[in-house]
């Protein structure tokens, strides 16, 4: 009966069914998960650019912060931010487990991606790209960086 019920709730837990979505612990107590940049091809676990990811497949954008662009950056300054701003949520998505936390009105951006604040020991991650100064805390419209 416990297996059975394990099955259900990891069931439920992979179709979206149970939220928040917590990659932390239970993701991590199965398989070590790594995220490296995303390439060409089929994207599962990687990181696009220091604002977006592909966590089991689903695109998300992490909510609370604006970081430069390196697909199409205006100036040359923009992309050696955004490529350290990618770098470095390479590094912090791969220190250990953490969880997503849905970003309050809205589920989705206009490019259907999730919103979600990506939290380790009660810390935003995107607070620290900010911190850094890799990044800024998101206003709700982008700003341009050159």
């Amino acid at each position: 009966m416990k297996s059975i019920l394990t099955g259900v709730i990891s069931a439920a837990v992979l179709l979206g069914a149970i939220s928040p979505v917590s990659y932390g612990e239970a993701a991590q107590s199965a398989q070590t998960l790594s995220y490296p940049k995303c390439a060409s091809g089929a994207r599962y676990n990687c990181v696009v650019d220091g604002d977006t990811l592909w966590i089991n497949g689903q695109k998300v954008r992490v909510a609370d912060i604006d970081a430069p662009e390196i697909s199409t950056p205006k100036c040359g300054s923009e992309l050696a931010l955004g490529n350290k701003a990618t770098e470095r949520l390479i590094e912090l998505v791969n220190e250990g487990p953490f969880q997503l936390q849905a970003w309050p009105g809205r589920d989705t951006d206009r490019y259907g991606r999730k919103l979600r604040v990506l939290v380790r020991d009660g810390r935003s991650l995107g607070d620290r790209l900010v911190s850094e100064g890799l990044a800024r805390t998101w206003s709700g419209r982008r700003e341009p960086w050159c």
